[in-house]
């Protein structure tokens, strides 16, 4: 069950040619790969590219109208070796995943996919996800277009301006037989905007089609002596080939300053010209349409670099800004070299004005391009007025202002008690080296749980821990813990951690969190999903998997939220003197997709004045004493603090909101802590029927009794 359905978005996927498709970017980019007359499609889903699948996903009946397989990738490496259809078939394919964790993950077979080119059209749309809110580490998918020599398109933020570049980044592709990657920021993948459609085309070669004419070129299969010949062909045609079609098709993008100023210049990448335009309306020197007064270089294609263009840009010009976001800075240092090599003295600026690292935000590009305008002493523009733009009004800013608000488990998360239950365990017995994982589960590194060292990629925990899997053989050695989620499980897990433990004889415990979805992604089905999918083979056991290569001992719960029950297994996993792999699989089902498909469904039932019953969970500010254990075992968000009716006690105590989901996590651990009796669960009953009220009626006769009878005997 994904975070959000595109059913009803994917109907305007079938809009006739001529009319006007209003959308996000990712929808668009749908439609400008059934335009393109795609044969397959698959990918991996991630931020900010994770709803490009659930599209596919949704789109299915679609894609099978018109011929086009789809199938949702085991991992990216998956997906870019599926790519290899097109090596020797003149067919279209087209694969998505986040970068740049996923292009490592991929990078094995893009290389080879690299070396021996590619025949028919081949499309790797990347999800980038950089700067300081990015969920994952700080490196650019520049580096990899580079190293493997794939061509790397980054269109202009607009609908027309992607929708044209996923077309002709196929046209691109074919003409010089190399993979494209075509990068998607946030930004452009949930724009809003328009384009005018074109017809949806069939692919003039089926997959089935390929499968009833097999065909073989040795010549394009990466080995000795073919490999080196690659290489030089990548030099001597291959790249040759992609300059002269980003030329003669005018990929990239000049805009010519409205004032016939020369002398200055800008160049950016295409996914920052938005911020970029922004920059120079806040200084009066573009307006919304893009009417610049700055001669603009847009680059809609970032590798190759047109040596041509560049020169042909530059040569009038005494200073010019460079924006490249990411470090290294690639591009300006291979501009800096062309512009050497041509003997053109240009004033270059980049990253000395503006930052080495982190995203170009319009605010960013806007001091950059204050000091670039000083530096060039470029006062022609800017006495020149047409209009006038407010500038940002922003109020100053200190960190020490700003609360922390690190991320974490969501309410009633199966996966808190699990770690409430280890830091227990680990409480009792002492603390053991623990490698976490990609995914929800890594939340445990933060407070109120601090629990685990490292994390070094998706399904790569038991991995990261194999140092420490047979380091001790005393009765009271401790044994390394590894934990990770079924996503992980089944995208890297099972081979490269538990497998390889059987093999080893790794004496560890592995730790998997079974949550039935690939949660952190927005909910999409895994093999082991619990639920029915007309499309994939779900209900695959995850117990059974392990089995399988070899593991013995493993334990097993279906309700995380039996912390007593968790406590049990933990302490029985790390005090065995069994040796070998330990597998512990904690399955319950994620509260968040959990409350997607039920919250509608009882919604509707008050609507139709069915008796609904649903429960919280609250906390007795008579009997809790303050001492907020409860929340440092939990760190559950509906547990907050408030004060005391009671006058004569100062420090707050502890309230549970109307956030909570009733998982009763919160009242578990408490037990198993030996914390306070404070927690109680409350039923709420909407529509209530005849026995409802009755029971209702007469409890608080009993009660209200009860209660006079002691207010009687106090004051007697």
């Amino acid at each position: 069950m994904a975070e959000k359905s595109f059913k009803k978005e994917v109907e305007a996927l079938r809009i006739e040619a001529g009319k006007t498709f209003h959308g996000e970017g990712i929808l668009a980019v749908t439609k400008a790969l059934l335009e393109s007359g795609v044969s397959y499609i698959g990918g991996y889903q991630g931020s900010p590219i994770s709803h490009l699948m659930d599209v596919f996903s949704d789109a299915k009946p679609l894609l099978d109208e018109l011929n086009i397989y789809f199938e949702e990738s085991a991992s990216e490496a998956t997906a870019a070796a599926m790519l290899s259809a097109s090596v020797m078939f003149p067919v279209r394919g087209a694969v998505t995943w986040k970068s740049t964790v996923g292009t490592n993950v991929a990078s094995d077979a893009l290389s080879n996919l690299a070396s021996g080119g590619v025949l028919g059209g081949a499309l790797i749309i990347v999800g980038e996800d950089y700067g300081e809110g990015s969920s994952i580490m700080q490196e650019r998918t520049h580096a990899f277009a580079m190293k493997s020599q794939i061509w790397l398109f980054d269109p202009r933020p607009n609908l027309p301006s992607i929708v044209a570049g996923a077309k002709k980044a196929f046209e691109l592709s074919e003409a010089s037989s190399t993979p494209v990657i075509f990068q998607m920021r946030v930004r452009s993948c949930h724009l809003h905007g328009e384009f005018i459609t074109a017809e949806n085309q069939k692919p003039k070669m089926t997959m089935q089609d390929c499968l009833n004419n097999p065909k073989r070129d040795l010549n394009r299969i990466v080995l000795p002596p073919a490999s080196f010949v690659h290489e030089k062909e990548k030099e001597e045609k291959r790249l040759p080939a992609a300059i002269k079609f980003i030329k003669e098709e005018k990929i990239n993008e000049f805009f010519k300053s409205s004032q016939n100023s020369e002398k200055v210049g800008i160049i950016v990448q295409g996914g920052l010209y938005n911020n970029l335009n922004r920059a120079l309306l806040l200084n009066d020197l573009s307006d919304n349409f893009g009417e610049t007064k700055i001669d603009t270089y847009v680059l809609n294609i970032t590798y190759p670099l047109i040596n041509d263009e560049i020169v042909e840009f530059c040569k009038t010009k005494e200073h010019v800004l460079i924006i490249e976001e990411g470090q290294p800075n690639y591009i300006e240092q291979n501009i800096s070299l062309i512009l050497a090599k041509n003997d053109i003295r240009t004033k270059m600026y980049g990253k000395d004005i503006l930052p080495y690292s982190g995203e170009y935000s319009t605010q960013i590009i806007e001091k950059g391009l204050k000091k670039f305008l000083d530096k060039s002493s470029f006062t022609q523009i800017k006495t020149l007025s047409n209009f006038t733009v407010a500038p940002l009004q922003t109020a100053p800013l200190s960190l020490n202002n700003v609360p922390a608000r690190p991320a974490g488990f969501c309410i009633g998360c199966p996966e808190r008690p699990i770690f409430a239950a280890l830091k227990l365990v680990q409480g009792r017995i002492g603390e053991h080296y623990i490698s976490s994982d990609i995914g929800c589960n890594l939340f445990s590194i933060l407070p109120p749980f601090n629990i685990g060292a490292t994390t070094m990629g998706y399904g790569l925990s038991s991995a990261s821990s194999a140092a420490f899997s047979k380091t001790g053989t005393g009765k009271n050695d401790k044994r390394a813990i590894s934990i990770m989620g079924d996503g992980g499980f089944w995208h890297n897990g099972l081979t490269t951690g538990i497998t390889n433990a059987v093999y080893n004889k790794s004496d560890s415990v592995i730790v998997i969190i079974d949550n039935y979805y690939a949660a952190a992604t927005g909910g999409q089905d895994l093999p082991s999903s619990r639920v029915f999918n007309p499309f994939r083979k779900t209900n695959n056991s995850i117990e059974k998997a392990v089995k399988a290569v070899g593991v013995k001992w493993i334990r097993t719960t279906d309700d995380t939220y039996d912390v007593s029950k968790l406590v049990k297994i933990f302490n029985e996993a790390l005090t065995t003197e069994e040796k070998g792999p330990k597998i512990i699989i904690a399955s319950s089902e994620c509260m968040l997709n959990k409350q997607r498909r039920e919250k509608p469904i009882v919604k509707e039932q008050i609507k139709q004045k069915v008796r609904v019953l649903q429960e919280k969970f609250g906390v007795d500010s008579e009997i809790c004493t303050g001492d907020h254990e409860c929340i440092r075992l939990s760190g559950c968000p509906s547990l907050t603090l408030t004060y005391s009716d009671n006058f004569l006690r100062d420090d707050p105590i502890a309230k549970i909101d109307n956030d909570c989901v009733a998982c009763g996590n919160c009242g578990e651990v408490a037990e198993e802590a030996i914390l306070c009796p404070s927690f109680y669960k409350a039923q709420i009953i909407k529509n209530p029927n005849f026995f409802d009220r009755f029971f209702h009626s007469f409890s608080n006769s009993i009660k209200n009794y009860l209660l006079n009878k002691k207010e009687k005997k106090v004051y007697a």
